[in-house]
C-alpha cells in the first residue's frame, strides 16, 4: 500500500473515532518536569469514577498520577499528533494500533479491567421474546425483532462512540458471517438496515445515552451499551422495570481500559502503577466500586454479573474495514436524520461571529478536509432545516441530502443559503425554538421514523419574541413524540449560560460551550449526536 493511500486510511479512522468530538481541552499534559514519580494520563472521562483510588496508588507506590481528560476519540487523534504526555487510559488501545503515527507511541499497555459491549432488554420485553435467561439469543435474532418493528433501541453514534463502534463490529461480523468477513470487505448493508430499523435513540456517548434511556425509557425497549453502565442502571433506582443483559451467542467486543506508558523515561513509575492496579485487592475494588470485570484471572466475579461464557470477537484490522462500517451505518443502515439548525442573526452576531457561523456550517456540507470533518458532513438521506431568528423567526428553509458530493448540488445549495445569511435586530430565542418543535411536529406527521435533533445557537440574551415560561408551557403541550425530540444548545459569544443549560435540560438535550472552542469544533461535536 502506498504512504498515500495509508495516510488517507489514517485520516478516515480518526475521522470515525472524532466525528466532532475535538472539544480542545486535555489534548496535551505537560509531565512534571524532572519529576520520575509523577504520571501525567491522558484519559477518557469514562475512567474518572477512578480517581478515588489516585490517593492509594501514591500512598502504596510513590507514583502520583495526574489525569487530564479528553474524549476517548479525541485523545486518540491528540496522541497520533504527537501530544505531550506520559501515559494515556481510554476505554481500548484498538484505536492506537491502528492510526498511523499512533501505535508506534506505545512503549508499554497493561489490561486494568474489562467490560464488554451488550444489549440491556426491559424485563417485560425479554419475556415477551423468550429471551430472559436465555444463552442462546443471537445478533440475528434481535435484528429480526427490531426489522418487524416489536423492538427498539437505544445506541450511541460509532461515528463518535466506542460502545457504538464496537457494537456494531458485533452485528456486522454475526450478519456477515465472521469478522474475517468483513475485514476483506463482505459487510451485509441490507441486513445491518434490517437491524437498525429498531434504533429509535442515538447519542455521542455512552453516559449520555444512558441518560437518555432513563428520560425516555417508556419508549424505548432496550439499550445497547457497556456491560457496567447497564448493571449500574438496574441498581440506579431510577427505571421502571430492570433491564435483562443479553450477551449474543455469536459474540461481543469487549472494552479492556489498558493503561499504556507513551513515555519510556517513565517506565519505573508506570510498572509501579499497573502493578498495584493488578493487584488481587484493587482488581476486587475496581469491580465492586465500578462494574467492570477484573483484568486478572484468581479474581471472583461478584455475583451480580452473568456466568454465561462470552465469546469475544476480533476487533477489525483494516483501516478501511473501520471507515466502510461507518459510512455504511451512516448513509445506509440508520434510519435517516432530521436536523434542524435554530441561528440567532442578531445585531450582536454581525461581523466575525456571523463568519464563523457560515464557516461552522460550511464545514458540514463536506469541505472540511480535516480528519475530523469526514464524518461530521451531513449524510445521505439526511433533512436539514436551517430556521433563523432575530426579532422573530425569519425564514425557516429545507434541504434534503441526496447528494453527500462536496461539491454536489444539494451540498452547494446549503453553503449558498448559508453564505447569503445577514444580520438583523434583537433576540427571540423561544419564539424560534417554539418555531423548531411546531417544525418537528409537522415532519413527524410527515415520517415518523427519522432519527431528529434540533441545534440552538444564540450569542445573546433573550430580548423579544415569547417568554422562556411561555416556552416551556408550549413544550409541555406538544404531543409525546415531539417532547421527545433533544435540543442541543451551543453558548455563544454573550449568550446565557443559564438560559442555555436550562433549555437542554427542559428538552434532554446537552449545553456545548463555544466561548473557548470554535463554533467549527462545537458543531462538529454535536454531529457525534445527531
Amino acid at each position: 500500500m502506498s504512504r498515500r493511500a495509508l495516510s488517507a486510511l489514517g485520516a478516515a479512522l480518526v475521522g470515525v473515532l472524532l466525528a466532532g468530538l475535538l472539544a480542545g481541552c486535555g489534548a496535551s499534559v505537560t509531565p512534571g518536569p524532572g519529576d520520575s514519580n509523577t504520571l501525567t494520563v491522558m484519559a477518557g472521562s469514562e475512567v474518572k469514577d477512578l480517581e478515588p483510588l489516585l490517593a492509594d496508588i501514591r500512598a502504596a507506590t510513590g507514583v502520583t498520577v495526574q489525569m487530564a481528560y479528553s474524549g476517548t476519540i479525541e485523545g486518540a487523534e491528540a496522541i497520533a499528533n504527537g501530544a505531550t504526555t506520559d501515559a494515556a487510559w481510554f476505554s481500548t488501545g484498538n484505536y492506537l494500533s491502528l492510526l498511523p503515527g499512533a501505535g508506534s507511541r506505545v512503549v508499554a499497555q497493561q489490561k486494568i479491567m474489562l467490560s464488554p459491549v451488550v444489549i440491556g432488554v426491559k424485563k417485560s420485553a425479554a419475556d415477551r421474546f423468550g429471551w430472559t435467561g436465555n444463552p442462546n439469543v443471537t445478533w440475528k435474532d434481535i435484528q429480526a425483532k427490531s426489522a418487524d418493528g416489536s423492538f427498539r433501541f437505544a445506541m450511541t453514534n460509532p461515528a463518535a462512540s466506542n460502545s457504538g463502534l464496537v457494537a456494531l463490529v458485533g452485528v456486522a461480523s454475526a450478519l456477515s458471517g465472521s469478522s474475517d468477513s468483513i475485514d476483506t470487505g463482505t459487510i451485509d448493508t441490507a441486513a445491518l438496515k434490517e437491524f437498525f430499523k429498531g434504533q429509535t435513540l442515538t447519542a455521542g456517548s455512552s453516559g449520555f445515552l444512558a441518560d437518555s434511556y432513563v428520560r425516555d425509557q417508556d419508549t424505548v425497549d432496550g439499550i445497547v451499551n457497556y456491560e457496567s453502565i447497564l448493571m449500574s442502571l438496574n441498581g440506579s433506582g431510577k427505571l421502571h422495570e430492570p433491564l435483562e443483559l443479553i450477551y449474543p451467542k455469536e459474540g461481543i467486543v469487549t472494552a479492556d481500559y489498558p493503561f499504556m506508558l507513551l513515555n519510556a523515561s517513565k517506565r519505573d513509575a508506570f510498572d509501579k502503577v499497573t502493578a498495584y492496579l493488578r493487584t488481587p485487592d484493587v482488581q476486587k475494588r475496581i469491580m465492586t466500586d465500578t462494574l467492570r470485570r477484573p483484568a486478572i484471572p484468581g479474581v471472583p466475579l461478584d455475583p451480580r454479573f452473568s456466568t454465561q461464557t462470552l465469546i469475544e470477537l476480533p476487533f477489525p484490522a483494516r483501516l478501511e474495514t473501520i471507515d466502510a462500517l461507518i459510512t455504511a451505518y451512516l448513509d445506509v443502515a440508520r434510519k435517516p436524520a432530521s436536523a434542524i439548525f435554530v441561528l440567532d442573526l442578531s445585531g450582536s452576531m454581525a461581523g466575525e461571529r456571523l463568519d464563523q457561523l457560515k464557516a461552522a456550517m460550511a464545514a458540514l456540507t463536506g469541505t472540511d478536509p480535516s480528519i475530523t470533518g469526514k464524518f461530521a458532513r451531513f449524510r445521505a438521506r439526511e433533512q436539514v432545516t436551517i430556521i433563523t431568528f432575530s426579532t422573530d423567526v425569519i425564514e425557516t428553509r429545507e434541504f434534503t441530502i441526496d447528494d453527500t458530493a462536496p461539491d454536489g448540488p444539494d451540498m452547494t445549495a446549503i453553503r449558498d443559503y448559508v453564505n447569503g445569511l445577514r444580520t438583523y435586530n434583537s433576540t427571540a430565542i423561544y419564539s424560534a425554538l417554539d418555531a423548531a418543535y411546531q417544525q418537528i411536529v409537522k415532519e413527524q406527521a410527515a415520517d415518523p421514523n427519522r432519527l431528529s435533533s434540533i441545534v440552538l445557537m444564540t450569542d445573546g440574551d433573550n430580548n423579544d419574541g415569547i417568554s422562556p415560561d411561555q416556552f416551556a408551557s408550549d413544550y409541555a403541550a406538544l404531543p409525546d413524540q415531539a417532547r421527545a425530540i433533544h435540543t442541543y444548545t451551543v453558548l455563544f459569544g454573550d449568550g446565557s449560560k443559564d438560559a442555555m443549560s436550562s433549555i437542554a435540560a427542559l428538552t434532554g438535550g446537552a449545553l456545548f460551550d463555544a466561548t473557548s472552542t470554535s463554533l467549527e469544533t462545537i458543531f462538529k461535536q454535536i454531529r457525534g449526536y445527531q
